[in-house]
């Protein structure tokens, strides 16, 4: 004949599967966790190299800004030498 459970069997059992599917919870949840690290660190990563190419492009334009700049003081002191010889 099969034997009753008893109440402190029961709770024992509960405990038991609680415990277990606890822990495959937190197994999932860590899983998950590290997942998104992963693909945080990825992200990151990319916004870092598309900054970089900000840095570069900004640093390129100061270059050509400073060409601009001097081609302009050229263009100025001709315009100027060219200016004072037509008046004489």
């Amino acid at each position: 004949m099969m034997k009753s459970i008893t109440k402190k069997d029961f709770y024992a059992l509960s405990a038991t599967l609680l415990l277990v599917s606890c822990g495959n919870s937190v197994a999932d949840i860590e899983s998950k966790l590290n997942q998104l690290n992963s693909k945080a660190q990825a992200l990151d990563s990319l916004v870092n190299q598309e900054v970089n190419k900000v840095n570069s492009l900004d640093s390129l334009i100061n270059m050509e800004s400073e060409k601009v700049k001097k081609l302009d003081t050229m263009i100025n002191k001709s315009t100027s030498k060219f200016d004072s010889l037509i008046k004489r």
